[in-house]
């Protein structure tokens, strides 16, 4: 069973990694979590945050779903996991940045080009809303006649671009942001190759990282 060979990865994990970064990992314990960073990403089982990104315990904060989707601030609506760990992160954890990460080969994405209207996904249909826009945007600049996969690595970018437009309208968002006390990143992952592609929103264009860093 799959639950057998979890249980003993957290074995190994106790008996190798924790030994070895015992120091680190109880400070986080005893004195609690700093990140630097709010990590949004997608529920792909691809996608390891910390892995992509060879990062530590307690650097990252990370929020996953499917797509990596951010809903807009309404707080007159139902209770929302994301509303609420996007104001942790910023209003207690006081994050320094925030990350929203798609990336390629994305079901989500790939779900916008679907039927699911005779199939059991209630809330995966609602869920998918906050895709719409920018499905629209990749037919609008390619054609709807277009290649579904020139359509979906389209949709893939400007997906990003429309969740950091939900993410602004969040009020303690938008004044750190302004005040340049909070950062916003757009990212895209290529499942392919591990590289990563950010936003740019200069010239409104995804370049490499490694360009970036050089």
């Amino acid at each position: 069973m799959m639950t057998n060979e979890l249980l003993e990865g957290n074995e190994t994990f106790v008996k190798t990694y924790f030994k070895k970064h015992e120091k680190e990992l109880l400070d986080l314990a005893k004195n609690g979590q700093h990140p630097k960073a709010l990590f949004i990403g997608c529920a792909d089982s691809r996608i390891l945050p910390n892995l992509i990104t060879q990062s530590d315990p307690g650097d990252l904060f990370v929020l996953r779903n499917v797509g990596n989707f951010v809903a807009p601030y309404r707080p007159d609506e139902d209770f929302h996991a994301m509303a609420a760990g996007i104001e942790y992160a910023v209003a207690a954890l006081n994050v320094q940045e925030i990350i929203i990460c798609g990336h390629t080969q994305c079901g989500a994405i790939s779900a916008l080009y679907s039927n699911f209207e005779e199939q059991p996904f209630i809330h995966t249909r609602k869920w998918l809303s906050l895709g719409k826009k920018a499905k629209q945007a990749a037919q609008l600049a390619l054609g709807r006649e277009a290649k579904l996969d020139d359509l979906l690595r389209l949709t893939e970018k400007f997906s990003i671009i429309s969740q950091i437009e939900h993410l602004l309208t969040y009020p303690l968002v938008k004044e750190r942001v302004d005040n340049g006390t909070l950062y916003v990143h757009g990212w895209l992952y290529y499942v392919e190759n591990g590289l990563i592609e950010y936003y740019d929103p200069d010239d409104s264009s995804f370049k490499s990282l490694h360009d970036l860093e050089a």
